[in-house]
């Protein structure tokens, strides 16, 4: 038998906040607002605590305690993709930092669903050695959130997984939040997670976008020139030293390989004439 909710918390960075949908005269909107509409929430139950750069160590330190307080029935907890673009990544301090947050979170009786993440180089399109060190890093962030979801039991939403997920459709004029569809489809994977413990969906999230602010070409284009390219170089100072050790490593195991193919040992001479008797 199903359960009616009551309260909502929604903790991370700035695509929990909403950024990628926005409502003319409201600002942002984005997943919080679907899942709540969906949840049947009413406004008192609805907490958002998310801000833009927050980090996994902003959500515990921060972010954590308010919602607490606000005795959330569900914690939706969407962090960890600024992390992975910084000089001083660690995803050992990331896994505490979350373990803390889902520990605090279910011992208060809320069902919490974190989210593993995408290939997002796949989506904005990084150069080489940007793309496998951002990749790597996802690599590391993901095992990290499923130790946490396996420990605790708690469900997670896979964000490769989702329908979609890589379509350009799904993002905003930047690559980098959900566009008003992408938070729409995020909404429906929480909904169809909480679903699936018992949690009643008074009404399932339609994928039929309305309400926002649809982005044209010359949004498209002039986001790039204004702003993707700065933010290009900004993440990408940060990330050459950790591609740049990638690119090293990979190199000497290529080396490595290398030399192991040509130091084969020989075959045998035959014997000689006065060997054979």
């Amino acid at each position: 038998m199903s359960r009616r909710v009551r309260r909502l918390a929604v903790l991370g960075d700035s695509t929990a906040v909403g950024l990628g949908d926005p409502v003319p005269g409201r600002g942002w909107r984005g997943v919080g607002p679907f899942v709540a509409r969906a949840l049947d929430i009413a406004p008192a139950g609805y907490l958002n605590t998310a801000f833009t750069g927050a980090r996994m160590r902003c959500v515990r330190y921060d972010q954590l305690p308010v919602a607490i307080a606000h005795r959330p029935d569900v914690a939706v907890v969407i962090v960890g993709m600024n992390d992975t673009l910084r000089s001083d990544f660690d995803a050992a301090g990331m896994a505490a930092d979350l373990d803390q947050v889902v520990t605090e979170l279910t011992a208060s009786g809320a069902v919490v669903v974190p989210v593993r993440f995408h290939d997002h180089g796949k989506v904005f399109r990084l150069p080489g050695p940007l793309y496998r060190a951002l990749a790597a890093r996802i690599d590391e962030l993901n095992e990290a959130v499923d130790g946490i979801v396996h420990r605790h039991g708690v469900p997670c939403l896979d964000l490769a997984e989702m329908p979609g997920a890589y379509d350009l459709s799904s993002w905003s004029v930047d690559r980098l939040h959900p566009s008003e569809l992408g938070h729409r489809m995020l909404a429906r994977g929480f909904t169809d997670l909480l679903a699936a413990t018992g949690i009643t969906v008074a009404e399932p999230v339609s994928l039929v976008c309305s309400g926002g602010v649809s982005p044209s070409t010359l949004d498209h284009v002039g986001w790039l020139v204004v702003k993707g390219i700065p933010w290009l170089w900004r993440r990408g100072r940060d990330l050459l030293p950790y591609a740049a050790a990638i690119m090293a490593a990979s190199a000497k195991q290529s080396y490595l390989n290398w030399r192991a193919g040509t130091e084969v040992a020989a075959p045998e001479p035959p014997p000689s004439a006065l060997q054979i008797r």
